[in-house]
């Protein structure tokens, strides 16, 4: 009984780890019944490090967050494959967001990974999200929606599951769960008509599992974010939305939560407001420990109902079983590639104003914002290197925020690389500056766009590889 207990325990943790294999300690975890790895860019993701997973427990759920553009652990040295949400929001064809959620997941099925955290079904409501931005296909709950289902077909449909993800919706916040707890100021009737639909829609598309967000919203729960809260996952997202797979959270080192209890009280209460596995991004063998113990101590002690983790930890052994049974379409997925789909996507997203063209290497001069903790800090944004393809002896500079534009001659053109224009008024004064220093300047904007400037303007509306090589290319035309 109390080796079941363990093991039940053990099925709902998904921890990160350390190193580019698998540690001891972890291999031993896997075969006393550990539910799920997450998988990050610092592990060197490929297809022998899954085996050494799945080799110690056949079973075992391997997630990763390959959401497209900024957000991307298989292509985060090279930038993304594809252009990210924003840019399929931009250019509003369902049929598209699919056919990218297909290759990503085709991407994902031949390194056996059962589970992508995407997509992002939040509505970016508020311009000044420093988190979400262009990981969300945009503003309007209705495109949201649509896109969010497309994508979940997409992904699903070559058997790999998809995770629609912060539920109940990070898209009216500022403030960054990474680093602090967000408010979503908004009433229970704004909620089911903003934040809610794109949730709905994956339900109905079919989708595997939802992630939480560490998000409060009152109106919900006073006292519990989302995580925590039995109103939102138990009654709101079990009972009135539907949904019946599994809950799994955002990463508890987050210090929305983290700042608010130790680990293993975050786990006990997470499964007990109704979340099926606990989401740890970096875990050590000690703190894997912690987390198992303290779901033990908790069922033995009544605070969380043995009947709730096996609950919990059946959802889990449901989404295996459910890969586990879709081999065939991961099979004929490998036959099936669309390989140019991602920048097919990324050209017909640019929105451009201007005329201007480069006919000789330019200076391009990135304005450093800083991107949130859900992006890799190695991932670049690749305009740089992608105009350097085209017009060798390209030079580049970083500006960092609140520093001076640097000194131009006047014979080089002068490309000027920003991000999220919209939302920093810093970066729109360099825009400024520049642009009434050197009238000439090419403004090149990665993230949610500001007013268009220079003499030429050209929004991404995403950070990637082909976003990249999009922009490089209409500027060379």
């Amino acid at each position: 009984m109390s080796r079941d207990l363990y093991r039940l325990a053990m099925a709902v943790l998904h921890p990160g780890f350390e190193g580019t294999s698998a540690p001891d300690w972890l291999r031993r975890a896997l075969g006393e019944g550990l539910g799920g790895v997450v998988l990050f860019a610092r592990n060197a993701i490929g297809a022998p490090l899954v085996r050494e997973l799945r080799a110690e427990n056949p079973d075992v759920v391997v997630a990763i967050d390959e959401e497209g553009g900024t957000v991307t652990r298989l292509e985060v040295r090279s930038g993304s494959s594809f252009p990210g949400n924003r840019a399929l929001g931009v250019i509003d064809d369902d049929g598209l967001t699919e056919r990218v959620g297909r290759q990503i997941g085709r991407m994902l099925a031949e390194l056996d990974i059962t589970l992508d955290y995407a997509p992002s079904a939040d509505v970016n409501a508020n311009p000044a999200n420093p988190v979400i931005g262009v990981r969300s296909f945009g503003p309007d709950p209705e495109l949201v929606a649509r896109h969010t289902a497309a994508f979940v077909r997409g992904v699903q449909g070559v058997g790999v599951a998809a995770c629609a993800k912060h539920f109940p919706g990070h898209g009216d916040t500022v403030t960054d769960s990474h680093l602090a707890l967000p408010t979503v100021h908004a009433s229970l009737a704004e909620l089911r008509a903003r934040d809610l639909p794109p949730f709905l829609a994956a339900i109905d598309a079919g989708v595997r599992a939802v992630m939480t967000g560490h998000l409060l919203v009152p109106a919900l729960d006073p006292d519990a974010p989302a995580t925590l809260s039995r109103a939102a996952l138990t009654e709101l997202l079990r009972g009135e939305l539907g949904f019946d797979g599994m809950i799994v959270t955002d990463a508890i080192e987050m210090r929305a939560v983290a700042a608010m209890a130790s680990p293993g009280e975050i786990a006990v209460r997470a499964l007990a407001a109704g979340a099926d596995a606990i989401c740890a991004g970096l875990v050590t063998e000690d703190g894997l420990r912690e987390l198992r113990d303290a779901v033990v101590a908790a069922v033995r002690e009544g605070v969380l109902p043995e009947e709730r983790l096996a609950e919990a930890a059946g959802r889990v052994r449901a989404l295996s079983e459910w890969y586990a049974a879709r081999a065939a379409p991961r099979e004929r997925a490998r036959a099936d590639l669309d390989p140019g789909v991602g920048l097919a996507a990324a050209r017909a997203a640019l929105t451009t104003t201007g005329a201007a063209v480069l006919d000789r290497a330019p200076l391009v001069v990135e304005v450093n914002t800083r991107l949130s903790q859900a992006v890799d800090p190695a991932t670049p944004t690749g305009v740089a290197a992608a105009l350097a393809a085209r017009l060798p002896n390209t030079a580049v500079v970083r500006m960092e925020p609140d520093g001076e534009p640097p000194a131009v001659a006047v014979d080089r053109p002068l490309v000027l690389v920003v991000h999220d224009a919209a939302r920093h008024a810093w970066v729109r004064d360099a825009v400024a500056k520049a642009v009434a220093a050197r009238p000439d300047t090419i403004v090149v904007d990665t993230g949610v766009p500001g007013p268009p400037a220079g003499a030429a303007h050209v929004a991404t509306h995403g950070i990637s590889r082909v976003s990249a090589q999009a922009a490089a290319e209409w500027l060379t035309r």
